[in-house]
């Protein structure tokens, strides 16, 4: 992909002397006798653009899915606009998921309701909005990520790129003050993967905070504060763009981007 987009910088967006919105202190998390995640300190604060990168199996999406608690942690702590959300009840579980939209591999869309209702569906049932008020975001959000028109098909009648956008605008709804994205581009063709990459651009000079696990190296240098390696359940590294990735401090760093720019090249070359 192209590194030519440009964006705000991170001062202009980023309140650096709030608290940070998510905190994750000495955070453990095991399958088993897996050792997934292995003290995990991170902090990310109000707008910042986080990008995890790092082979698979390292525990990047691991630590995404653990923000929420859709994956549960043995040890450690979580703050999410400062609520705790390790071993937290279900009622603040829910105030913190309302606040924390995400976008995953695969698009989850609801196959028996159309793009329009799918949208709609988590503001009506959470109760935040009137069915008018959740038609004119849902409408408005789908105008955002420039679909609009197909806001009376059904799932099955998009590309995938498009269902991609849709469950972006979905989770958008909710009005999130944190965006998660799961490896948004991974289940999608190539000549896909553009469109969902350049919606994901547009929201990000929007300021809203942002941690997206990806390997497309073009989208993380163009759009992220914050480019963070992970392997063996560890953060190896962690830096702006521009130093990450023009003076890695790090031999596994410097081993996996040379992996990555050996098959972006590869492909180039057989396109």
């Amino acid at each position: 992909m192209s590194s030519s987009f440009t964006v705000s910088s991170a001062a202009a967006r980023a309140d650096q002397g709030s608290a940070p919105i998510i905190a994750m202190k000495d955070v453990q998390k095991w399958y088993g006798p897996f050792h997934a995640l292995k003290n995990i300190n991170l902090e990310v604060r109000r707008g910042e653009r986080i990008v995890l990168c790092g082979p698979s199996g390292s525990g990047k999406s691991t630590l995404v899915r653990c923000i929420n608690q859709l994956e549960s942690v043995q040890s450690g702590h979580i703050l999410v606009d400062g609520h705790e959300v390790v071993g937290a009840s279900a009622r603040t579980l829910d105030v913190v998921r309302r606040t924390v939209g995400m976008v995953f591999q695969q698009f989850n869309l609801f196959p028996h309701l159309t793009v329009l209702e799918n949208c709609m569906l988590a503001p009506l049932k959470t109760g935040k909005m009137s069915k008018a008020q959740a038609r004119e975001t849902a409408l408005r959000l789908l105008e955002r990520v420039h679909i609009r028109s197909q806001a009376e098909k059904y799932p099955a009648q998009l590309s995938g790129g498009q269902q991609q956008r849709v469950a972006i605008a979905r989770a958008l709804c909710m009005e999130p003050t944190v965006m998660l994205f799961d490896e948004p581009t991974s289940a999608l063709d190539p000549e896909m993967v553009k469109e969902v990459l350049d919606t994901m651009i547009e929201l990000a000079g929007d300021g809203v905070t942002m941690i997206c696990v990806t390997h497309e190296m073009g989208f993380a240098r163009a759009v992220a504060d914050r480019v963070i390696f992970m392997a063996d359940g560890e953060i190896v590294e962690s830096g702006p763009p521009l130093t990450f990735f023009d003076a890695p401090r790090h031999e596994r760093t410097r081993a996996f981007l040379g992996q990555i720019l050996a098959h972006h090249n590869a492909t180039e070359h057989a396109i």
